[in-house]
């Protein structure tokens, strides 16, 4: 049987997206929020992320994966063009770059100190508020993850052990946030989660019986295995 269109949810991005499947990661999560939504028009949402490589202070050789200040931008406005020239329907959120915990990626013995290469709060703080200022001139929703994990009291317990990949702790603050925007955006259609249909949602005699043994109950729209009840 064939269900409803859905609508497509691309994250795109570096390791911070591929590893949020990983760890109790933020993309796993999503994916288990949006399961059987659907939505007739089919709208699209795009995650995009880039910055923390991006902001890691140049190497004495000239290579590595720093990108100075000024390209930084304009490869993001590119992309944000790109995007938004995708489609009417297609919405897109920028994510900004975490923090990083500087102690433990800096110990002897991490892949940063073995490489000499340099990652700071600082340089973090920076190229996200570049990538705030782009997506507030260029109308694109963005997300201060950077803010949003150091506001915590034991922020530094969001990370897994390299210092810089956020933990299952880390990844509900940035799911919080994603779900907190796609509530308040004002998108025809909405792409909350709560707002869009369930797929295969109609009521059937084969439904669990409930208590009065008479009746059947949905269990469509049922949350009770998540550990957390998101808004």
């Amino acid at each position: 049987m064939v269900g409803p269109a859905r609508p497509q949810i691309v994250l795109f991005g570096s390791s911070i997206v591929q590893m949020s499947f990983s760890n109790d990661g933020w993309g796993a999560t999503l994916a288990d929020i949006y399961a059987r939504k659907d939505a007739a028009s089919q709208p699209s949402l795009i995650i995009a992320y880039f910055g923390g490589n991006d902001s890691m202070g140049p190497h004495s050789s000239g290579l590595g994966p720093h990108v100075p200040l000024p390209e930084y931008i304009e490869n993001m406005r590119k992309i944000a063009t790109h995007l938004q020239g995708l489609s009417d329907t297609t919405r897109i959120i920028f994510l900004t770059c975490p923090p990083v915990d500087e102690v433990r990626i800096h110990e002897p013995g991490s892949i940063l100190s073995e490489f000499g290469l340099v990652r700071t709060n600082e340089l973090c703080r920076i190229y996200s508020e570049a990538c705030i200022e782009l997506c507030n001139e260029m109308g694109i929703k963005v997300i201060d993850i950077w803010t949003a994990l150091r506001k915590q009291d034991d922020w530094l317990t969001y990370f897994i052990k390299d210092g810089i990949h956020l933990s299952g702790a880390g990844s509900k603050i940035v799911v919080e946030e994603i779900l907190k925007v796609l509530k308040e955006a004002e998108w025809k259609p909405s792409l909350h989660w709560k707002s869009m249909p369930t797929e295969f949602s109609e009521d059937s005699e084969y439904d669990v019986i409930s208590i009065d043994g008479k009746t059947t109950l949905n269990p469509s729209d049922w949350t009770l295995h998540r550990e957390i009840q998101w808004d």
